[in-house]
């Protein structure tokens, strides 16, 4: 088995995607160190590290390649530490159809972030904020299915859904904020409001989610109004 102190996380604070295996190392008690990267002036680590796509998370290990890619990263610590607080089901087509679920959210849903950003017409984000909408009803419809009463979509415990689409709370929080509407509410989406609540609250995503100001500074780097944000 890998050393757990050999693991280093190539991230950035305001990236959902190095939230996301953050709160999983820190489910699995997992020690590893943060290596914050600078979108503005991207380290030879990680361009030597993730050549094709130049991008975070990527997890590094001692005599061993890069992993990179969120979701796959989040696999391979499943496969490696799989009896340390397990995120998966036992039987594979359940942890199949979890998966599309986390593509799915990773390709339909999160993405209309970006594209709200940077639509520039009223009618146009108009039209986004309907489909996002639409796509919170489907994933409060998901949570009811896989939590069948209980606190999360893993059941009694988080699993791996709650990992995938709670790495990106923050986000959603500003989104709404910022374009003066609720993506989960407590009409629409009851069950996703309480389990948003739970989520934040859970000591292994405390100090991952950062706070609306990094997300504000982040909005307006990406606007290309300031640099990019920085762990302190």
């Amino acid at each position: 088995m890998t050393e757990i102190s050999q693991i280093k996380l190539l991230g950035n604070i305001a990236s959902p995607y190095t939230s996301r295996v953050q709160f999983v190392l820190n489910l699995k008690s997992i020690k590893y160190e943060l290596i914050e990267e600078d979108f503005d002036d991207k380290s030879e680590l990680l361009l030597t590290s993730n050549p094709l796509f130049k991008r975070v998370p990527v997890l590094l290990q001692s005599n061993k390649p890069p992993i990179l890619e969120s979701l796959i990263i989040i696999d391979y610590l499943e496969q490696i530490y799989p009896d340390v607080y397990k995120l998966y089901p036992y039987d594979h087509a359940d942890q199949a159809v979890l998966k599309f679920w986390a593509y799915y959210i990773d390709t339909e849903f999160f993405p209309l972030y970006g594209r709200l950003r940077k639509t520039p017409d009223k009618e146009g984000k108009e039209v986004l904020k309907r489909q996002i909408i639409e796509k919170s009803h489907v994933l409060e419809n998901l949570f009811v299915k896989f939590s069948n009463g209980k606190p999360y979509f893993g059941g009694d415990d988080v699993g791996y859904l709650d990992v995938v689409l709670g790495c990106f709370l923050g986000w959603t929080k500003f989104v709404g904020n910022h374009n003066n509407f609720k993506i989960f509410d407590e009409v629409r989406t009851p069950n996703l409001i309480e389990w948003s609540k739970r989520m934040l609250s859970h000591e292994s995503l405390k100090g991952v989610i950062p706070d609306q100001e990094i997300h504000i500074d982040f909005f307006k780097w990406l606007t290309k109004a300031r640099p990019p944000p920085k762990a302190t």
